[in-house]
């Protein structure tokens, strides 16, 4: 317990930016939906193709994420917004377990704040099915397709993040490869699955609500796929670099700058 406090007064700003972070990015998918998608909006009838309101959703959310990763903040906390994704910064020794701890909590609280905002000043929006919290859920080819979809959407962009980080030319564009990915998927996974590869993401809308379908999926799909990225990649780094993976990095907007968390942790042979 006394591990979890020290770390807690140590970098507690560092976990309240986590928070921010996926909150920010859930106000935007509700507020894009909302434009986009409820039914007294101008634009849910002035563009009838739904694949082409995904697009722009898509690129929404795309360009948020790029936002927060490059943000001054999001480099200070390395812009994390995913419990899967800080599960695999644990597994690669990369961040202290107290630490790990203390981003997941912060993270799934923002998530739920910022929905629970909009369901207390804008009910009306939020709550239409045509927005439901922005709530994720399988499509009509059921769950084992939508479990597959997260899995293996999780793995793609673990596995980009782990190789354009550590390219000295492309580390600099890891958050926009990311960003594009974001696009992609959203404009043409959504139907499957609803498009979450985030646990907290998708906890977020749940609690607010209350609507639990198929939530499973949304962890075990994407914590899974990106262990399992993370896993291959360094069995790869470590083959290539002599069984030293204390060189290999990790950063979503593709360098540490000032982020306070991140660290090489254990000696050689536990990397």
């Amino acid at each position: 317990m006394r591990p979890l406090i020290s770390a807690f007064l140590k970098n507690w700003q560092t976990y309240l930016i986590e928070a921010w972070a996926l909150g920010m990015f859930m106000v935007s998918a509700s507020l894009f939906v909302i434009l986009f998608e409820h039914p007294s909006s101008p634009l849910r009838h002035l563009i009838e193709e739904v694949i082409i309101r995904r697009f722009l959703i898509g690129l929404a959310m795309g360009l948020t994420a790029v936002l927060l990763i490059y943000s001054g903040w999001g480099k200070r906390s390395g812009a994390h917004m995913n419990p899967a994704v800080t599960l695999v910064f644990l597994t690669l020794n990369r961040i202290s377990r107290e630490d790990a701890f203390w981003y997941i909590l912060f993270q799934i609280t923002g998530g739920y704040l910022a929905i629970a905002a909009f369901r207390w000043t804008l009910l009306n929006y939020i709550s239409d099915p045509s927005v439901n919290y922005v709530v994720t859920a399988p499509g009509q080819q059921g769950y084992w397709v939508a479990l597959a979809m997260e899995f293996f959407l999780s793995l793609i962009i673990i596995l980009t993040v782990l190789l354009s980080s550590n390219s000295a030319k492309a580390a600099p564009y890891t958050g926009y490869f990311v960003g594009v990915l974001l696009v992609l998927f959203i404009t043409f996974e959504a139907p499957f699955s609803g498009m979450s590869i985030n646990p907290a993401r998708t906890l977020a809308s749940a609690l607010a609500a209350n609507e639990w379908n198929g939530w499973w999926i949304y962890f075990i799909g994407p914590i899974s796929g990106m262990l399992l990225g993370g896993y291959l990649y360094r069995v790869w780094y470590r083959s290539k670099n002599n069984g030293d993976c204390t060189s290999m990095s990790m950063h979503l907007s593709g360098y540490k700058y000032d982020c306070t968390t991140y660290e090489v942790l254990g000696p050689k042979r536990l990397l």
